[in-house]
């Protein structure tokens, strides 16, 4: 009997030897910290930064980008043209959804929390005194739009 279990598990392993992995495997996206690029994002507020993790945000297709919001910001109302998947990555941003802006229906979500938004949805949020970081992942393409033209953070200029 042991011959036979040890016949069968070296057939295995000869098996395995000639197989190779599937070439899926080696084929995915890859985004280390030091590798994400940030760059000002003027029309959303002054001092925030965006950086594309995968696909463009622009063009049709899935898409991932991260926030960056400083410490005291303001997203005034806006909407977008695509679904917003959420992820805080660290801080805390207040938000909610609505067409005026009133911090105190705004729900706290720190690191680990999540929300998604359908797109045309008014919103609006804001940070306290920690920078927030958050990645948004949606479908392109993406874009902001005000309800209040003077909460246009590019035309403030």
């Amino acid at each position: 009997m042991k011959s036979v279990k040890i016949a069968a598990v070296s057939v295995a392993w000869g098996l395995g030897a000639l197989m190779t992995a599937p070439g899926w495997v080696a084929e995915y996206t890859a985004v280390m910290p030091a590798d994400i690029k940030w760059n000002d994002a003027p029309s959303i507020g002054p001092g925030v930064k965006t950086a594309v993790v995968h696909g463009d945000p622009k063009s049709s297709g899935l898409f991932v980008m991260r926030l960056k919001l400083p410490p005291n910001s303001q997203l005034k109302v806006h909407t977008h043209p695509a679904d917003e998947n959420v992820t805080i990555l660290s801080g805390t941003l207040y938000f909610a959804a609505g067409d005026k802006f009133d911090a105190k229906t705004a729900k706290p979500f720190g690191p680990g929390s999540y929300f998604s938004i359908g797109k045309g949805k008014p919103m609006f949020g804001y940070t306290k005194n920690s920078e927030v970081v958050a990645q948004i992942n949606g479908i392109g393409p993406w874009g902001i739009t005000y309800l209040d033209a003077k909460g246009d953070a590019a035309k403030k200029k």
